[in-house]
C-alpha cells in the first residue's frame, strides 16, 4: 500500500520507451500481481502492480489494473479515481472489445458520476460483443441511468425481440415509465405482461402492488383477489394484503392478514418470523398489553413445535414485557432444540441471574459448558453467581480456574477476571487480596472502567485515597457517562471527602437514571448531610419499598437519622 501511495500521488510521465526485458519483467510482475489478486491477496496485489506499471507504464493492461486499484483502494480520494478512470480509459480505447475490462470501466464511470462515459463504453462493448443478453441489459440500465428513458424502453424491446419477455424486462420499463411520472405506460406494462399470462399470480400481485402504489386501492385488491384464486395456498398474498390493510388504517383487516399469513402453511418460517416481528415492534409501540400476540406465538409454536427461532423470538418478547420466567421458559424450548448455541446458553444464564435463581444460572452455564468447552465468558458466569450465593471460596476458584484457560494476550478478559477477584474478596474482608487484585486489574487494562469504578467505590468506602478514587471515579464515567452505578460511585467519593454539595449533583444525576434501592439510599445519606433531613427519610422509605427485609434502611426509617 505505501508503493501504492506513492504512484498514486505522483503525476503519471509521459510515455517512455521501455525495453524488451522490462516488457518481459513488468509482465512477469503483472501475473504475479494476478496470482495474488486470486488468493484475495489484495494488499500484495496492489504493491505488485504499483511496481509493473512503474516498469511498463506503456502496458495497456497493466495501466488498467492499475487503475483499478486507484479507483478501489480505501480512502481513496477524487483525484485518483480520476486518474484511475484515466489509465483505464487507455485500455478501453485500445482493446474495447474485452468484456471484463470495459465492462468494468463502464460501471466505474457510472458509479463516479460520469454517465454519458459509462454509456459510450457499454455502447461500443455490446457493438463488439452484439445479442449478448447481459450486455444489451446493461446497456438498457446505462440509458435509464443517463435519463434517456426513452431508449431504454426500446433496447428493452429489443431485447424482448430476440430473447422473449419477462418480468425483469417489464420491471426496468416500470422504472422508465415510473421515472417519466407516466403511470399509465407503467400500468400498461405489466398489463401486457398479464395478458400474456393471465394465470399467474406473481404478475398479478406485481399489477396489483403497481395499483396501490398510484392509490388505486379498488383495483389492487381486484387483481389481489385473482392472485390468491389462482394460488389459494400462496402466504405471501395474505402479507401483501396486510400490508394494503395496514396503509389504508384498518387494524381489524390487518391483523386478520396477520393471522393469516402465520397460518398459512406454504410461507416458509423465516417469512413468518419477519412477519411477526414487524408486527410485535407495532404492538409494542402502541403500548398493546391484549392477549394477542401471545395468541399468535401459540398458533406458530403448534404449526412448528420444534423450530428453535421462534422459541427464542418468543423468549425475546416475554422478555421484553417484562416476564422473564416466561422467556427462561421459552429459551429452554429453544436450546432443547438446538443445544449448542452458544449465545442461547448465555442469555438462558443471563435471565436466570437477572431473575436472582444463581443456581440455576450455574446449572445453565455447566450445561452449556458441555457443548461449548472452555468458553471463558460462561465460566465467568458461574464464577459471578456463586459470588452472589455467597459461595465466595467457590467463586475465588473457578476465577483462578478460568485465568488459567485465558490467554496470556488477552489483557482485557485478565483484567475482567481480576477485577471479580477483587469483589470476591472485599466481600470476604480480605484487604490485602482485594487491593491486590484491583490493582493487577488496573496494571493489564488501565482503562478498565469496571476496575475503576469498583477499586474507587472500595476505598470511598474505607475513606482511604480518596484522592486517587476521585480520579479512577471520574474516568470511569468518563467512559460511560450514563452508568447509573458508576457516577453514584462519583457521588460517593465526594460524600467520604464530605464535599457534600458536589456528592448531591452527582447523585440526582444517578437516581434521574436509574433509582435502584442502593441509589436511593445514597441519595437519602447524601441529603441528610446536606441537611435536607425530610427529603433524606422519603428516599430511604422508597429505598425501604424496594429492600424491605434491609435492617440498616429499616432503622434509618424508623429513626429517621442517619447511621453508619
Amino acid at each position: 500500500m505505501l508503493a501504492l501511495s506513492a504512484v498514486a500521488g505522483k503525476n503519471e510521465p509521459a510515455k517512455k520507451t521501455v525495453s524488451l526485458a522490462d516488457q518481459r519483467k513488468a509482465e512477469y510482475i503483472f501475473l504475479q500481481a494476478q496470482n495474488e489478486k486470486m488468493k484475495s491477496n489484495y494488499d500484495a496485489f496492489y504493491e505488485l502492480m504499483a511496481h509493473a506499471h512503474e516498469i511498463d507504464p506503456n502496458n495497456t493492461a497493466i495501466s488498467f489494473y492499475m487503475g483499478m486499484c486507484l479507483v478501489r483502494m480505501n480512502n481513496t480520494t477524487k483525484e485518483r479515481c480520476e486518474r484511475g478512470l484515466a489509465l483505464m480509459k487507455e485500455h478501453f480505447e485500445a482493446q474495447p472489445e474485452d468484456l471484463y475490462e470495459t465492462t468494468f470501466y463502464s460501471d466505474a464511470n457510472m458509479q463516479l458520476g460520469h454517465p454519458e462515459e459509462a454509456l459510450r463504453a457499454i455502447k461500443l462493448l455490446n457493438e463488439h460483443n452484439p445479442n449478448r443478453l447481459e450486455l444489451q441489459m446493461r446497456l438498457a440500465e446505462a440509458y435509464s441511468r443517463s435519463g434517456d428513458y426513452a431508449q431504454s424502453n426500446a433496447t428493452y424491446d429489443s431485447i424482448a425481440a430476440i430473447f422473449g419477455d419477462n418480468i425483469q424486462l417489464t420491471a426496468g420499463k416500470i422504472n422508465n415509465y415510473q421515472a417519466m411520472q407516466d403511470s399509465a405506460g407503467a400500468l400498461n406494462e405489466m398489463r401486457g405482461l398479464l395478458y400474456k399470462a393471465p394465470k399467474s399470480a406473481d404478475y398479478n400481485i406485481t399489477l396489483s402492488n403497481l395499483f396501490q402504489h398510484y392509490g388505486y386501492t379498488d383495483s389492487a385488491f381486484y387483481y389481489l383477489d385473482r392472485a390468491q384464486e389462482y394460488e389459494p395456498d400462496n402466504g405471501y398474498i395474505y402479507l401483501v394484503r396486510a400490508d394494503y390493510y395496514n396503509q389504508l388504517g384498518d387494524s381489524v383487516g390487518y391483523e386478520q392478514q396477520i393471522y393469516n399469513a402465520l397460518t398459512a402453511e406454504q410461507l416458509d418460517v423465516d417469512s413468518k418470523l419477519g412477519v411477526l416481528l414487524d408486527y410485535i415492534r407495532q404492538q409494542l409501540a402502541r403500548e398493546d398489553t391484549t392477549q394477542r400476540i401471545n395468541d399468535l406465538f401459540t398458533v406458530l409454536i403448534q404449526q412448528h413445535p420444534h423450530e428453535a427461532s421462534i422459541h427464542q423470538l418468543y423468549s425475546e418478547y416475554l422478555y421484553a414485557r417484562g416476564d422473564v420466567k416466561g422467556a427462561i421458559e421459552q429459551l429452554g424450548y429453544s436450546l432443547d432444540v438446538n443445544p449448542t448455541d452458544a449465545s442461547g446458553w448465555r442469555n438462558m444464564v443471563i435471565l436466570n441471574m437477572i431473575d436472582d435463581n444463581y443456581a440455576e444460572a450455574i446449572k445453565a452455564s455447566e450445561k452449556a459448558l458441555e457443548y461449548n468447552p472452555g468458553n471463558l465468558d460462561l465460566m465467568g458466569y458461574v464464577a459471578g453467581c456463586y459470588h452472589q450465593m455467597k459461595e465466595y471460596d467457590k467463586a475465588i476458584e473457578t476465577y483462578v480456574n478460568t485465568l488459567a484457560l485465558t490467554d496470556s494476550a488477552d489483557v482485557e478478559k485478565q483484567s475482567e477476571l481480576y477485577c471479580g477477584m477483587g469483589d470476591t474478596y472485599s466481600e470476604m474482608k480480605d484487604s490485602v487480596k482485594t487491593v491486590e487484585c484491583y490493582e493487577k486489574a488496573l496494571e493489564l487494562d488501565a482503562l478498565n472502567s469496571g476496575a475503576l469504578n469498583n477499586y474507587a467505590y472500595y476505598l470511598a468506602q474505607r475513606a482511604q485515597d480518596l484522592d486517587r478514587a476521585e480520579r479512577m471515579a471520574a474516568l470511569a464515567v468518563k467512559d460511560q457517562p450514563d452508568n447509573a452505578n458508576f457516577i453514584d460511585t462519583y457521588a460517593w467519593v465526594y460524600f467520604a471527602k464530605k464535599d457534600y454539595n458536589m456528592a448531591l449533583l452527582y447523585i440526582k444525576s444517578a437516581v434521574e437514571k436509574d433509582e435502584d434501592n442502593h441509589l436511593l439510599e445514597h441519595y437519602g445519606d447524601i441529603l441528610w448531610f446536606n441537611d435536607q433531613k425530610d427529603e433524606a427519610v422519603e428516599q430511604w422509605t422508597k429505598a425501604l419499598e424496594k429492600d424491605p427485609d434491609n435492617e440498616l434502611l429499616q432503622r434509618k426509617v424508623k429513626d429517621k437519622t442517619y447511621y453508619e
